[in-house]
C-alpha cells in the first residue's frame, strides 16, 4: 500500500471584516506538496466544509508567490483540486499515514473548532501516526483533544505563526485570537526561530510543526523523513 497523505485547507475567504480577504497561503501546500510527490506519497485534500478553496492574495505576489506556486496556478488539474475538496465526513482516517495541516490567516477561523477533523486527526495520531502542521495550520491542533480528554499539544515542544510576526505582517488587529498565546495555554511547549519569517521547524515524536510560510519545505522534509 501506498504512503498516503491527507492535506486539510481553508474554505474561508476573509476576516471578520469581508473587506480584507485572505484564504490558503498557496506555496504551503505547494511546497509541502512537491516534497510529498516526489517521496511517492499518495495525496488527498480536505477542507473543513468540503468544495472550493479561496487563495490568500498576499500568497500570489513577490517574494511569496514562488515557482510551485505559479506552476499550481497554471496547471488546469491541480486548480480543480482546490475546487472539489473531500469533507471530513468523507474522509475514513484508516486510509490515511499523516495529516498535514497548511495556513494562512483563513485557517485561524474553520480549522480550530471542526469536529469531523479533530476526530481525524486524533485517530492518526494515537495510532502512531504522523500529525503536522505550518504556520497558522497549527489552529487545527489547538482545541482537538485525545482519547483521554487531554490537548494532542500538551506538553509538546511545537511551534506556528508567533505573535510577533503577526504584529510584523500588520494583521494583529484583524486576527480573531493570538494563536501563539492559546497553544501555551493548552499546554504546549512552544518554541520560536530567533529571527521571524526564518524556517524553523519542530519535531516532538510523531508531531511536526513548522512556524512560518517559509518553513513548509523543511517541515514537509520531516514529514516525509518520519513516514
Amino acid at each position: 500500500m501506498p504512503t498516503r497523505i491527507l492535506d486539510v485547507v481553508t474554505n474561508v475567504g476573509h476576516y471578520d471584516d469581508p473587506e480584507h480577504r485572505t484564504g490558503l497561503w498557496l506555496s504551503e501546500l505547494t511546497h509541502a506538496w512537491k516534497i510529498f510527490e516526489d517521496s511517492g506519497f499518495e495525496q488527498t485534500l480536505v477542507s473543513p466544509d468540503g468544495g472550493a478553496v479561496p487563495l490568500e492574495p498576499r500568497s500570489l505576489k513577490f517574494p511569496n508567490y514562488d515557482k510551485t506556486a505559479k506552476a499550481w496556478r497554471a496547471d488546469p488539474a491541480r486548480m480543480s483540486l482546490l475546487e472539489g475538496t473531500r469533507a471530513p465526513a468523507d474522509v475514513d482516517p484508516a486510509d490515511y499515514d499523516a495529516i498535514f495541516f497548511t495556513g494562512g490567516h483563513a485557517v485561524m477561523y474553520d480549522f480550530l473548532d471542526n469536529p469531523g477533523l479533530q476526530g481525524i486527526t486524533r485517530e492518526i495520531y494515537e495510532r502512531g501516526g504522523v500529525v503536522a502542521s505550518v504556520c497558522h495550520g497549527y489552529c487545527g491542533l489547538l482545541n482537538t483533544r485525545l482519547s483521554d480528554g487531554s490537548y494532542l499539544i500538551a506538553g509538546k515542544k511545537m511551534t506556528g505563526f508567533a505573535w510577533q510576526e503577526e504584529v510584523l505582517a500588520r494583521v494583529n488587529s484583524l486576527v480573531p485570537y493570538n494563536a501563539e498565546q492559546l497553544a501555551k495555554e493548552r499546554g504546549a511547549l512552544y518554541e520560536k526561530a530567533r529571527l521571524p519569517f526564518v524556517s524553523y521547524t519542530v519535531v516532538d515524536g510523531n508531531l511536526v510543526t513548522g512556524q512560518n510560510p517559509g518553513s513548509a519545505k523543511e517541515t514537509a522534509e520531516k514529514v516525509a523523513a518520519l513516514l
